[in-house]
């Protein structure tokens, strides 16, 4: 038999599983990135490098990230909505051994910006910052820039435009 005491902590452990089983919903912010969902085809400087598949998972609350491209490069995102710190932050890993974690949120003029430190290949420390921004004609730009001298100056890594494939289009 529980005594007293004990019908608190219970409650709250089993309060815990209820939750668990029954997240809340979504806040509004966390379909902020939704532009993003889809299957696109990406280019840069106007040839076709890879392909990124881009789903929305767990009730709306992260998008997963499948890069690939035209060679052997492929790295994996997963992005969400942070409630408690209100922001964005993505994590990223590659087969090149690069790995990311950056923050941010949507800007006002509708793009979302996230950006963070990393330690380089060489134990340099690195900035990123990367802007995607959805275009009128349904395009998604991804500027991806990195800053080696704590952002006094920026270099681009990557400038893609993705477009987005539909149902059942050949991507080769």
């Amino acid at each position: 038999m529980l005594s007293l005491p004990r019908l608190p902590l219970l409650a709250v452990l089993l309060g815990g599983i209820v939750h668990a089983q029954n997240p809340p919903p979504a806040p509004p912010e966390a379909r902020q990135f939704d532009f993003w969902i889809g299957t696109w085809e990406v280019s840069a400087q106007g040839k076709v490098v890879g392909r990124n598949q881009i789903e929305s998972i767990h009730n709306g609350r992260v998008l997963h990230e499948s890069y690939t491209t035209n060679g052997a490069f492929a790295g994996n995102s997963y992005n969400s909505y942070n409630v408690g710190a209100k922001r964005w932050e993505q994590f990223w890993i590659d087969n090149s051994g690069t790995v990311l974690h950056i923050t941010g949120g949507l800007n006002e003029a509708g793009q979302m910006v996230l950006s963070g430190e990393r330690t380089g290949p060489q134990g340099k420390e690195i900035t990123d910052r990367i802007t995607w921004t959805p275009n009128e004609d349904g395009t998604v730009r991804q500027h991806w820039e990195v800053s080696s001298d704590e952002g006094a100056n920026w270099q681009t890594a990557f400038d893609g435009t993705y477009r987005r494939l539909e149902a059942g289009e050949d991507d080769t």
